[in-house]
């Protein structure tokens, strides 16, 4: 019997000549003032809520909820380049109906784990819940 193959996910952007992106077709209106970096921050609040609502959901929990991240890039003492040294996720929601505390402690844990650029990131993020 053949191993089971993973689930693959592709995606695209496109950058033009003047700093217009793209994703998929759709363009996405950027302030100038945004780098690069506020793009990952704002990837991080956005999957891990993601994660978040998929495992809230095959427990039969609704989430309503709300997010931010912060983050330094200063020089790494291990090699000496520029990179996330520091990287912060904070994250308020509610869950309805309210599970008892171990189900909420394994669905943010799931979260936290499933949460691909969480996981992609080094060092890897600290999360705050706030759960309402």
């Amino acid at each position: 019997m053949a191993e089971p193959r993973a689930k693959r996910f592709e995606h695209a952007v496109s950058v033009d000549r003047d700093g217009r992106a793209t994703a998929e077709g759709a363009a996405l209106e950027m302030p100038a003032s945004w780098a690069p970096e506020h793009l990952v921050l704002m990837g991080l609040v956005r999957c891990s809520l993601t994660s978040l609502r998929y495992h809230a959901r095959r427990a039969g929990v609704s989430v309503q909820a709300e997010g931010s991240a912060s983050s330094v890039v200063t020089k790494r003492d291990s090699d000496g380049r520029y990179a996330f040294v520091d990287v912060e996720c904070r994250l308020d929601v509610a869950l309805e109906p309210t599970p008892d505390e171990t189900v909420v402690a394994e669905l943010l844990g799931k979260a936290e784990r499933d949460c691909f650029v969480g996981a992609s990131l080094k060092p890897a993020p600290r999360y705050v819940w706030n759960v309402a």
